[in-house]
C-alpha cells in the first residue's frame, strides 16, 4: 500500500472537505507491504498428505502471482503442475476442466461458481474430494464435496451447516491428523475382524475335523463359550485401541469401494483357522493318547493359546511380530495376561474342573501345547523374512 498525506487549510463555516481537495498535492510517505504467511504446521501437513497419497489443491480469490508465490511456499507447485485463473476456467467447458483439474494445483481469482465446478470436476475424475471453506461463498462447494470441512473459528454459520465436519482450531494440520486417526481406526477394525473370525473358524474346523476323523469331540459347549467370552473377547477389545502403525501415512489411500475383506484378508482368516484346527486335532498327541479328559483338556488349552499368541500377529498385516513388537500396546499385553491367568484357573482350581471338564496338566503337556501354539508365529515370521528377501533381490535386479 502507498501512503501519503495532504495539508489542508482550516475549513470555513459551512465548507465541506471533498475528495478532490484532499487527493491533490499529496506528499508521498512510503510503501507498506502485507503478508499472510502459511503456518509452518500447514507446510508440514501438506507434505504428510503427499506421502499418504493425498493431493492438496489451493483455491483462492487472490491475484494469480500472489497465489503462485504462496503455492510455491507451501510446496504445492511442482514440475508439471499448473496455476489456473477464474478467467481461464470461464473459457473451458466441463470436459476441458475435468482434464485440466488433474494438473492444476493452484486456482486464483475464482468465484463461488468456479469452486463448485472444480469440486465436480475432481469428483468426476474419481477422486474423493474434501473441501475446506469459511465464507458464505464457500458453502455450495463445501456442500458438493464428499467431505465438506468448515472453519470453527472464522467460519460462517452457513458454511458450518453445509459441512460434514468443523475444524475447531482452523488448522490444516488437524485434517492430516484426522486422516491418520481414521486410517488407524479402519485398520483396527480389520485387526478385530481378522482375529475373531480366525478364532471362530478355527473352533468350527476343530469340531468338524474331529467328527470326520472319528475322534471324541475335542471341545464341550462350555469350553467353546468360555473361549468366545473370555479368551477371545478381552484381546479382541484391546486390538480396538491398538496405536497406529508408524508407516500408516506412507500408504496409498484405499479404494472406497473395496470390501473390508480385501487384500486377501478372507484367505488369511481361513488359512489361520485351518492351521488352528490341524494343530489342535492332528499335531497334538493328547487327542490320540491317554484318557479322553486329558485329550480334551490339551485340545482346549492348545486352541486357547493358539489364539492368545496369534493376537500379537494381528497387530499388523504388513509387518511381522518381530517388527511390530510385543509391548507397543500395553492394553493388549494386559488382556492376554488376564486371559491366560483365567485359562490356567479352569485347569487347576478344583471346583472349576468339573464345570469345564478339565484335568490338571503336567509340564510335559505344556511343552507340547506351547510348542504347537507358537507354530503360526514362527511360520509368519519366516514367511515375512522370505518375502522381504525376495523383494530386495527384485529391487537389486531392477537397479
Amino acid at each position: 500500500m502507498a501512503l501519503a498525506y495532504s495539508e489542508v487549510s482550516p475549513l470555513k463555516p459551512g465548507e465541506e472537505l471533498t475528495e478532490e481537495a484532499v487527493e491533490k498535492d499529496l506528499v508521498f510517505l512510503g510503501l507498506a507491504g502485507m503478508i499472510d504467511p502459511p503456518r509452518p504446521a500447514a507446510i508440514q501437513a501438506i507434505q504428510t498428505c503427499r506421502r499418504a497419497g493425498i493431493r492438496t489443491v489451493m483455491i483462492t480469490g487472490d491475484h494469480q502471482l500472489t497465489a503462485q508465490a504462496v503455492g510455491k511456499e507451501l510446496g504445492l507447485i511442482t514440475s508439471g503442475s499448473k496455476v489456473l485463473t477464474g478467467a481461464q476456467l470461464d473459457k473451458m467447458d466441463d470436459q476441458e476442466l475435468q482434464l485440466e483439474a488433474e494438473k492444476a494445483s493452484v486456482y486464483a481469482r475464482v468465484t463461488p461458481k468456479h469452486k463448485l465446478r472444480i469440486v465436480r470436476a475432481l469428483k468426476r475424475n474419481g477422486h474423493v474430494v474434501a473441501m475446506t471453506g469459511d465464507g458464505v461463498n464457500d458453502a455450495p462447494a463445501v456442500k458438493e464435496a464428499d467431505i465438506g470441512i468448515a472453519m470453527g473459528k472464522s467460519g460462517t454459520d452457513v458454511t458450518k451447516e453445509a459441512s460434514a465436519m468443523v475444524l475447531a482450531d482452523d488448522n490444516f494440520k488437524t485434517i492430516a491428523a484426522a486422516i491418520e486417526e481414521g486410517r488407524a481406526i479402519y485398520n483396527n477394525i480389520r485387526k478385530f475382524i481378522r482375529y475373531l473370525l480366525s478364532c471362530n473358524v478355527g473352533e468350527v474346523l476343530v469340531m468338524f475335523l474331529a467328527v470326520l476323523m472319528g475322534m471324541p469331540l475335542p471341545l464341550v459347549p462350555i469350553q467353546i463359550l468360555w473361549m468366545n467370552l473370555v479368551t477371545d473377547g478381552l484381546p479382541a477389545m484391546a486390538l480396538g485401541v491398538d496405536p497406529a502403525e508408524k508407516d500408516i501415512m506412507y500408504r496409498r489411500p484405499r479404494d472406497p469401494q473395496e470390501s473390508v475383506f480385501s487384500d486377501g484378508l478372507s484367505w488369511r482368516i481361513l488359512g489361520t483357522g485351518t492351521l488352528f484346527a490341524i494343530g489342535t486335532n492332528g499335531l497334538c498327541p493328547g487327542l490320540m493318547l491317554g484318557p479322553v479328559e486329558l485329550a480334551r483338556t490339551m485340545a482346549f488349552n492348545t486352541l486357547v493359546f493358539f489364539q492368545l499368541f496369534f493376537v500379537f500377529s494381528c497387530r499388523s498385516e504388513r509387518h511381522s511380530i518381530l517388527e511390530v513388537g510385543l509391548f507397543g500396546n500395553p492394553q493388549l499385553v494386559l488382556a492376554v495376561m488376564i486371559s491366560a491367568a483365567l485359562q490356567l484357573s479352569v485347569n487347576y482350581i478344583g471346583f472349576l474342573q468339573p464345570i469345564f471338564q478339565t484335568v490338571p496338566l503336567e509340564l510335559k503337556h505344556w511343552v507340547i501345547i506351547i510348542s504347537i501354539a507358537l507354530v503360526p508365529q514362527v511360520l509368519g515370521v519366516t514367511f515375512k523374512a522370505i518375502k522381504d528377501r525376495a523383494k530386495e533381490k527384485i529391487m537389486y535386479i531392477r537397479a
